[in-house]
């Protein structure tokens, strides 16, 4: 079947991307294409660096070597050779294969500085990523490589490397083959970079931007999945939302936080459980602990964090990053625009706001388990306690994997490592803080999943009361996923695998925004 995003095409060259279009093409198979009012853009370009080809004046990335070897002149009759080693030797990663949907956003993204007509390519190469992404060929780029300065140049070089018909691929199906074969099957020509141009495709942040477009996607999801967590476990453990009204929220006026508690709101109303102890008189608890109260204000920042790394991401997606660059009046100038550290900070602050929203989720689980803050469920939520340990070892889970969070929150943008004989004496690190990003929200999605897993138990525990529609309806979707509800023991991980599929398929936000008809914030 042909999803919407697959049937979509997105046009480069003329304006910037957003980050759903980087996303529908990267994790969707959108389809690409070059917009027609860019290839005239793309031509004036090139006959500025076939202008500069034949000259005996030194242009870099034209007629000199590399990086620190920038002040070798290179003959007119190795130019052409001078590029093709670039890739070749700069093709030089290491590690396991990176996911396909990376590497499918770093080709597009370079395609859309290619189109610009900034980089001085001809219009044959750029043709050639177009083709490679609509084909669904997959150079096989490698977790290590890039210092994310000088771009990501190891990533960049594989990508390189499989257009001009050599290294390895992955076609369609995933199947690793050699580029040329893959080629061939598809009817694509391999291009020989002539000058500036390998240089041209190896100069850009465009696997950490990619990367980001994909987190800033997942992390909004996620955080709407984290208020439907909270507000389980509010429920489940008799917490109050008056905290939650908004004018006590307005008192500070954070906009995550507001749309955070507008969340909690929409979701509790209506909850027969929660009206069951609004009675002061027979509720006799002041107020409630830390992650319960605090939810919005901590899920609130991790929004306005997620909103800032959007915008930083926006900018990035506008700019053209190339080294040297040609610019609009024709001139080729070296400049600094490849350094990734714009991209490498907000990438280390989101793994910072992912350990700290899953810290807090832990926290709520762990109640649900002690018989003296549960507000009167059975220890550990066990159907026998003593026999049967309940969710006692799910938490345990959670707990590793927040652990697992903090190491990765440590930045790796506040590191440098000199490079090219120091030439580049300092590097952004963009891409690790990126990688790690990635198994951070993977962490989050892990843990949250298993607070709606631990919550939703205990909900049932408070039947004959009700929860709200929306949360009932979440219940309701583990119990059609399989889950058999609260009982004696049975073996655990197939029951929080399937909440994390709830969770990462945005399953759990879906039925919940259906329950209470409007979407959440």
């Amino acid at each position: 079947m042909t999803t919407a995003a697959q049937s979509q095409t997105v046009e480069v060259g003329t304006r910037p991307l957003g980050i759903d279009e980087v996303v529908a093409v990267a994790r969707h198979g959108a389809g690409v294409r070059i917009a027609d009012a860019a290839w005239a853009a793309v031509d004036r370009g090139r006959a500025i660096v076939d202008a500069l080809a034949g000259d005996q004046v030194a242009h870099y990335g034209i007629s000199t070597g590399f990086g620190a070897l920038a002040t070798r002149h290179i003959p007119t009759d190795l130019r052409t050779r001078l590029q093709s080693s670039l890739i070749r030797s700069h093709a030089a990663g290491t590690g396991a294969p990176v996911e396909t949907e990376v590497v499918r956003a770093l080709m597009l993204l370079r395609l859309q500085t290619l189109a610009t007509g900034h980089t001085g390519v001809h219009r044959e190469t750029a043709a050639a990523y177009v083709a490679l992404l609509e084909a669904g060929i997959t150079p096989v780029v490698h977790e290590y490589g890039s210092l994310g300065c000088s771009g990501d140049l190891a990533p960049l070089a594989h990508c390189a490397l499989a257009v001009m018909g050599e290294g390895v691929v992955r076609d369609r199906e995933g199947r690793e083959m050699p580029a040329a074969q893959a080629l061939a099957a598809a009817g694509i020509e391999p291009v020989v970079p002539a000058e500036k141009e390998g240089l041209a495709l190896i100069n850009g942040t465009d696997g950490m931007l990619g990367m980001l477009c994909l987190a800033v996607t997942d992390l909004r999801a996620l955080l709407r999945a984290a208020d439907i967590a909270a507000a389980m476990s509010v429920e489940g453990l008799l917490g109050s939302d008056d905290v939650f009204a908004a004018d006590l929220q307005a008192l500070r006026p954070q906009a995550g936080q507001a749309d955070s508690a507008a969340n909690l709101r929409a979701l509790l109303r209506g909850s027969g459980i929660r009206d069951s102890h609004r009675d002061p008189q027979a509720c006799t608890r002041v107020q409630d602990a830390y992650s319960l109260r605090c939810a919005p204000q901590v899920a609130g920042g991790a929004r306005d964090t997620a909103a800032h790394a959007a915008q930083v991401a926006d900018a990035e997606l506008a700019s053209v990053v190339d080294n040297p660059v040609i610019t609009d009046d024709g001139r080729v100038e070296s400049n600094g625009n490849f350094h990734g550290a714009p991209v490498a900070y907000v990438l280390d602050f989101l793994a910072i706001v992912a350990a700290d929203v899953a810290s807090m989720s832990e926290r709520r689980t762990d109640r649900f388990l002690d018989k003296a803050r549960n507000n009167g469920l059975p220890p550990f939520l066990a159907d026998d306690p003593g026999v049967d340990s309940g969710h006692m070892i799910a938490q345990y889970s959670q707990a590793a994997i927040v652990s697992e969070l903090k190491r990765l929150a440590a930045p790796a943008s506040v590191d440098s490592i000199p490079s090219s004989a120091m030439q580049e004496d300092h590097v952004s690190m963009g891409w690790s803080a990126a990688r790690k990003l990635r198994r951070s929200l993977d962490g989050l999605t892990r843990v949250l999943a298993i607070e709606v897993l631990t919550a939703a138990r205990g909900i049932e525990l408070r039947a004959p009361l009700q929860p709200s529609p929306a949360t009932g309806a979440v219940v309701g979707a583990l119990r059609g996923a399989g889950w058999e509800g609260p009982g004696p023991d049975r073996w655990l991980a197939p029951e929080i695998e399937t909440a994390v599929r709830l969770v990462a398929s945005g399953a759990v936000v879906q039925v919940a925004e259906q329950a209470m008809g409007e979407p959440l914030r």
